[in-house]
C-alpha cells in the first residue's frame, strides 16, 4: 500500500528541509535563465526561519519526508503574496502544487483576511505560468529585471475561483 501525501502548516524542524528541497528544485530556474544567483538559491537558513515565524508556510509530505513546500505574507492591506511553492521533481506532474496553492488560499480565506492573493514567475517558467493560470490568477504586471529575465505578476480576488474545503 502506498503512502499519501499530507499538507499541514510547517514548523521550525522543517526548515532545514524546506531550504533543501528549495535549493533542489529552484536549479531549474537558474538553468532556464542562466543565474545561479538568484535568492531561492542564496537563502540562508536563518532566513527560513524568518519566514516560518512571520509568514504562513505550509509542507507536504510524503510519510515523514518534506515533499512540497508554499509560503504566503499576508499585507495590512489584505494582499497574499504567495511565493516559494516548490515540489520535488520526483513528484511533479501529480497536482501536488495546485493542492499546496488551494491550502494556502484556504487557509487565508479562513482568517478572513485576504482579499487579493498575488504571485510571481520569470516569463520563461511556462509551468508555472500554466499552473497558476489554471487557478484563476491573471497576469497584472510584466518587469524586466535584465536581459534574460522578465518577472510576471498575477493575482486574482479572493473569492475568485473555487476553493476545496481543507
Amino acid at each position: 500500500m502506498g503512502m499519501s501525501v499530507t499538507i499541514s502548516a510547517a514548523t521550525e524542524d522543517d526548515a532545514e528541509h524546506i531550504l533543501k528541497l528549495q535549493y533542489l528544485c529552484y536549479q531549474s530556474e537558474a538553468r532556464l535563465y542562466g543565474d545561479w544567483g538568484i535568492e531561492p538559491l542564496t537563502q540562508s537558513l536563518d532566513s527560513v526561519r524568518a519566514e516560518l515565524r512571520s509568514g504562513r508556510v505550509l509542507v507536504a509530505r510524503l510519510g515523514t519526508e518534506v515533499v512540497a513546500s508554499v509560503r504566503a505574507v499576508l499585507e495590512a492591506d489584505g494582499t497574499a503574496r504567495i511565493g516559494k511553492l516548490v515540489v520535488h521533481p520526483r513528484m511533479q506532474r501529480h497536482g501536488l502544487g495546485g493542492r499546496l496553492l488551494t491550502a494556502i488560499e484556504t487557509q487565508l480565506l479562513r482568517e478572513g483576511l485576504a482579499r487579493r492573493f498575488e504571485l510571481f514567475t520569470g516569463h520563461r517558467s511556462e509551468s508555472n505560468l500554466r499552473l497558476y493560470r489554471k487557478h484563476g490568477y491573471v497576469p497584472v504586471g510584466t518587469e524586466q529585471v535584465d536581459e534574460r529575465l522578465s518577472v510576471v505578476t498575477l493575482a486574482k480576488e479572493a473569492g475568485a475561483g473555487a476553493y476545496a474545503a481543507a
